[in-house]
C-alpha cells in the first residue's frame, strides 16, 4: 500500500498566540469598567463632576493623563525606523484616507438617516431645545452620528493594533496622516453634512487632543527608548523595563473608560431604549466600515500587518473629539452629545471583537510578521510566538 509522504513545510505564521485570561475575557473588564464608571457618576456625582470640570479647550485633564499612560507602553516598544519604511508604501495609508474621507462619513449618514430618521422616527418624535431652536430628537442623534463618522481614531487605534500585531509604523503614519486631515477637513465636511448656518469649529480642542493623546506619548517613546538603549542596553530594555512597564496600557484603558462613563453615564442612564436605538446604526457602520476595508486590502494584497491597522482605522472614531464638539455645539444634555457617548459605549467592545477576528483571519493575507510590534509575552499579553494548534 502506497503512503502519501507527510509534508514538513512550515505552517503560516499567525497573529497571536494562546490567550491569556485577562486578554481572553478583556471585554468583560471592559463592560465591567462601563458599568462601573455610571455606578461611580451615579454615587459621588460631585466627584465625577469636579473631575470632569478639569478641563482645557473641553479636553480632559484626566482623561489626559490616563490615555497617556495607554499609549506610552505601545509608543515605547515601537522600532520607530518601521515608520520610516511605512512611508515608501503608499499603498495603506491611500486605503485609510479613501475610507475615513471618500466613504465613512457619508455611509454614516446613510445609516442614520435609514435608522434614526425613518424606521426608529416615530419613537424619537419628541424634541429639544438647542441654541433657541426646537429640533426633534431624532434629529439631534443623526448629528451626533454625523460628529462620530467625520473623526477617524488618532489615539485608540495604538491599542488595537498592538493587540492585533499589526505593523505599528504603519500605524503611527496613518495615524499622523488622519490627524493633520482632521484639522483641514473636519469643519468643512461637518458643516456640509450637518448642513448648518455655522459651525464652530474646537480648533483648540482638536489639535490639543492630538498633541496629548498623540504627541506626547510619542515624544516620550522615542525619548526614552533611545535613551534606554545607550545607557541600559537592548537586553535589559527587554527583560526588566517591558516587564514592568506592559500591565501599565490595559490598566490605564480600563481606568479610562470608568472616568469616561463617571462624567457623561448619567445621560445613558436617562435614556436606555435611546441608547439601543442609536447603538444599531453605529454598529453597522462600525462593522461596515472595518469589512470593507479589510476586503479592499485582500484585493490590494496587502500584507497582514499593513491591513489590519488599515481596516481598523477605518472602523474606529476619535470619540473624544466628537463628544467635545457635540457638547461645544449643541449642549451636554443635547441629543447629540448623548450619541456620540453611545459611540464610546459600542466601541470598545466592538473594536475588540473585531481584533479578535483579525487575528483569526490572518491566514487569509501575505505575512510579514517582522514587521509587527508584539506585545510582551512575559506580561499580560500572550506570546505571539507561540501557534496555535
Amino acid at each position: 500500500m502506497e503512503t502519501q509522504p507527510i509534508s514538513t513545510s512550515p505552517k503560516p505564521p499567525q497573529a497571536g498566540g494562546q490567550l491569556s485570561i485577562f486578554e481572553k475575557y478583556l471585554t468583560v473588564w471592559v463592560i465591567l469598567c462601563i458599568f462601573a464608571g455610571i455606578a461611580l457618576g451615579r454615587i459621588f456625582p460631585t466627584l465625577a463632576k469636579t473631575l470632569d470640570g478639569m478641563s482645557v479647550y473641553n479636553v480632559s485633564i484626566p482623561i489626559a493623563i490616563c490615555l497617556f499612560f495607554m499609549m506610552y507602553p505601545i509608543m515605547v516598544k515601537i522600532d520607530f525606523s518601521q515608520a520610516v519604511r511605512a512611508s515608501r508604501n503608499p499603498k495603506p495609508v491611500l486605503l485609510t484616507l479613501s475610507v475615513n474621507w471618500l466613504i465613512k462619513p457619508f455611509t454614516m449618514v446613510v445609516f442614520a438617516q435609514f435608522f434614526l430618521g425613518w424606521l426608529f422616527r416615530p419613537l424619537l418624535s419628541a424634541t429639544e431645545l438647542i441654541n433657541g431652536t426646537e429640533v426633534t430628537l431624532a434629529n439631534s442623534y443623526i448629528a451626533g452620528a454625523i460628529l462620530l463618522g467625520i473623526a477617524p481614531c488618532t489615539a485608540m487605534v495604538l491599542m488595537w493594533g498592538y493587540l492585533s500585531y499589526s505593523n505599528q509604523g504603519h500605524t503611527l503614519v496613518m495615524v499622523a496622516v488622519n490627524s493633520l486631515a482632521m484639522l483641514l477637513l473636519y469643519a468643512p465636511l461637518g458643516k456640509w453634512l450637518l448642513s448648518a448656518n455655522d459651525l464652530i469649529v474646537p480648533w483648540q480642542t482638536i489639535a490639543l487632543s492630538v498633541l496629548i493623546y498623540v504627541g506626547f506619548p510619542l515624544a516620550a517613546g522615542v525619548y526614552s527608548r533611545y535613551w534606554i538603549f545607550q545607557n541600559k542596553g537592548k537586553r535589559w530594555f527587554e527583560e526588566k523595563f517591558l516587564h514592568y512597564l506592559s500591565p501599565i496600557a490595559i490598566a490605564a484603558l480600563l481606568i479610562t473608560l470608568i472616568l469616561l462613563f463617571a462624567f457623561k453615564g448619567e445621560l445613558i442612564v436617562n435614556n436606555p431604549l435611546h441608547i439601543f436605538l442609536i447603538a444599531v446604526p453605529l454598529f453597522l457602520q462600525t462593522n461596515f466600515i472595518f469589512f470593507i476595508t479589510y476586503v479592499a486590502g485582500l484585493k490590494l494584497n496587502l500584507v497582514y500587518e499593513d491591513a489590519a491597522p488599515a481596516a481598523l482605522i477605518g472602523a474606529s472614531n476619535h470619540f473624544e473629539v466628537a463628544i467635545a464638539t457635540a457638547v461645544m455645539l449643541f449642549g451636554l444634555n443635547s441629543g447629540a452629545a448623548l450619541a456620540t457617548v453611545v459611540g464610546v459605549l459600542i466601541e470598545v467592545p466592538v473594536m475588540l471583537m473585531l481584533v479578535e477576528f483579525c487575528k483569526r483571519t490572518a491566514s487569509w493575507f501575505p505575512r510579514e510578521p517582522e514587521k509587527a510590534t508584539l506585545p510582551d509575552p512575559r506580561c499580560i499579553f500572550s506570546d505571539p510566538r507561540s501557534v496555535n494548534n
